[in-house]
This record gives C-alpha cells, sequence and structure tokens, in this order.
C-alpha cells in the first residue's frame, strides 16, 4: 500500500465496441483520454474538471469513487475516504466508452494506490462483471484491438495489435443516446440468417485486422444483428454507413450504443477532408450538429503516469502532461 498523501495519476483511453459486426464482442482503444487521480484521504473531496464531466456527481455516487470502494474490498482492505480529481476529453452517452474508461481508470488508480493486488486479468473480470460485456473495459484496460467473450461467469479476450496506417474519424452528434434506450430498440430474437451473417463478417473482420488486410474491412463491417434497428434512432446513419466507402472510407459502424458514427481509414490513401465532409455533412442535412475528430487507436491502454508535481495543480498537470503548458 502506498504511504499516505502519495497520488496515483493514471490516464486511460477511450474506446469504440462491435466495429459494425463484433456485437459485444469487439472494441478498440482509441487516442482520447480521461485523467483520474486519487489518494487516501482524510474526507472525501472529489473535484471534476472539463466540460465532458459536466453534471457528472461530484458525491460518493461518484462511479469513480464507488469502483475505487469495490476494488478496496476485492483486496480486503479499507480506505473509506478518498481525494478523487478527475478530467476527461472523453464525451458522455456519445458511444466512445466514457462509462468503462470511468470503470478502468478507477481500478487501475485504486489498485496502485492499494499496492497492486489485483492482477490485469482481475480488473478485466471485474470491470466485464459490471458493465455486462468485455469489449469497451477490455480495449481500455489492454490497448490496441480486443476479441472478447463473456458467458455470464468469465471473461476471455485476445488482443490484437492495431495495423500500422490505420486510422479512425469519428463523428459526434451534439445529443446524447443512452445504452439503455439503445439496447431497448434491439429485437428480442434474429433470422438464423443474420447471425449467421454476423458471424462470417465478425469473423472476417477480425482476419483481415489481425493480418492488416485493409482491403477487405470494407467488405466486413457490414452488420444485421443491432445497426439497422438502432438507425432509427440517429438521422443520417444509414446514409454514412451505406456511402462511406464511396468517399474514402475502409467501412463505417455506429460506435458502440451510438450516437457517435466512426470511419476506420487507411492513413496512406484516404482523402480524409473529403470522408469528414461527407460524414457532418450527411448529419447537417437531417438538422444535426456534430464535430468531428480524426483519432488514432491506443495501443498501450491505462497507463501510471508520472505527474509532474510541485505545487501546481492538477489541472495544470494535466495540461503539462498533454503539452498545452510548456515548462
Amino acid at each position: 500500500m502506498m504511504a499516505d498523501g502519495e497520488k496515483v495519476l493514471v490516464r486511460v483511453p477511450a474506446s469504440t465496441a462491435n466495429l459494425g459486426p463484433g456485437f459485444d464482442t469487439l472494441g478498440m482503444a482509441l487516442n482520447l483520454y480521461a485523467w483520474i487521480e486519487m489518494a487516501a484521504a482524510e474526507r472525501n473531496d472529489i473535484s471534476l474538471f472539463g466540460d465532458e464531466l459536466r453534471g457528472v456527481p461530484a458525491d460518493e455516487s461518484n462511479l469513480v469513487f464507488q469502483v475505487a470502494q469495490r476494488v478496496f474490498r476485492e483486496a480486503g482492505i479499507r480506505m473509506p475516504c478518498l481525494s478523487i480529481a478527475m478530467y476527461s476529453d472523453i464525451p458522455l452517452t456519445r458511444g466512445l466508452g466514457s462509462s468503462a474508461s470511468a470503470i478502468i481508470g478507477a481500478m487501475a488508480a485504486a489498485n496502485a494506490l492499494a499496492g497492486s493486488p489485483l492482477t490485469d486479468d482481475d480488473m478485466f473480470q471485474l470491470a466485464t462483471r459490471m458493465e455486462d460485456h468485455p469489449d469497451n473495459v477490455g480495449a481500455s484496460l489492454f490497448g490496441g484491438i480486443v476479441v472478447a467473450q463473456w458467458d455470464g461467469e468469465r471473461a476471455r479476450k485476445i488482443r490484437i495489435e492495431p495495423p500500422a496506417r490505420l486510422e479512425v474519424l469519428a463523428v459526434i452528434p451534439e445529443f446524447h443516446l443512452s445504452t439503455e434506450k439503445a439496447r431497448q430498440a434491439l429485437p428480442g430474437s434474429v433470422a438464423l440468417k443474420d447471425a449467421v451473417f454476423n458471424v462470417a463478417g465478425s469473423s472476417l473482420l477480425v482476419a483481415a485486422l489481425a493480418a492488416g488486410d485493409l482491403a477487405m474491412i470494407r467488405h466486413a463491417m457490414r452488420d444485421a444483428l443491432h445497426q439497422p434497428y438502432r438507425a432509427a434512432l440517429i438521422p443520417g446513419m444509414r446514409r454514412i454507413l451505406a456511402e462511406a466507402p464511396d468517399h474514402g472510407a475502409l467501412g463505417a459502424a455506429l460506435s458502440g450504443a451510438g450516437p457517435t458514427l466512426l470511419a476506420l481509414a487507411d492513413a496512406a490513401s484516404c482523402d480524409k477532408l473529403r470522408l469528414e465532409r461527407f460524414m457532418l455533412g450527411a448529419f447537417a442535412q437531417e438538422g444535426v450538429a456534430a464535430k468531428a475528430l480524426w483519432l488514432k487507436p491506443d495501443r498501450g491502454g491505462v497507463q501510471i503516469l508520472t505527474s509532474p508535481g510541485g505545487n501546481s495543480t492538477f489541472i495544470d498537470n494535466i495540461r503539462h502532461i498533454k503539452g498545452e503548458v510548456r515548462a
């Protein structure tokens, strides 16, 4: 266990899940991050920074605090009061794994604070039980592309190193869509032909990503299990999925439960401006404001960082780490 007053600082990546056909089984970490600083304290003190955390509770109901306490219980120790500071660039309820990043970041920080009694697999199992699917938490924990299975008792995964030229365009509408609402749109059962279609697509997509065969991605990202049913919730989605490859994308998908739409692209050949204009324009035609972010796969997963320290504040430290402040 760390000495009293010592702080742990972690950086945890966002993630995208499903990648089209890999419903609840495929996840990829993205270089969009949240930072969590944690220390034992005499009383609870939770501070939240950044526009993306507006409306998040800053009391003991906070997810980061709740997850940290669960880690301590798993480790068999008591640390009832915590000082927590958090800054995030990950939009909430937009399909970019904000809750999974909070869970993994909290676990990593609390585990380090407790002397690292939990292994990475321990955290993976615990996080999967909390989320009830392993794709986002696996990606944020391990980085890269994670192919995972959850049978209700144990999660299993294989990590794939993302192809070197792979980039991601995330187009994020300015409205929220809860995972619960997006899941309610799904049918209770699907036709056998649709299930077979997705098994084939997901298998082909995993093979293409593992082999670095970017040209095959276009044929592998189509989905029949969840995207057709969720499209009614997101104006412009059907057009983007159908036409993005004609504007330079390798393929397009709903990111997690949405409403973010993402396109995979080959950095060596994609006309980025053309693809970005198309996706933003498809939303604009439906009266939906959106912003575009060009991202890359994060390859490292959650990281324990060394704080710049000194007398600087948490937010000054984060700006320094991000390169927004020059020493």
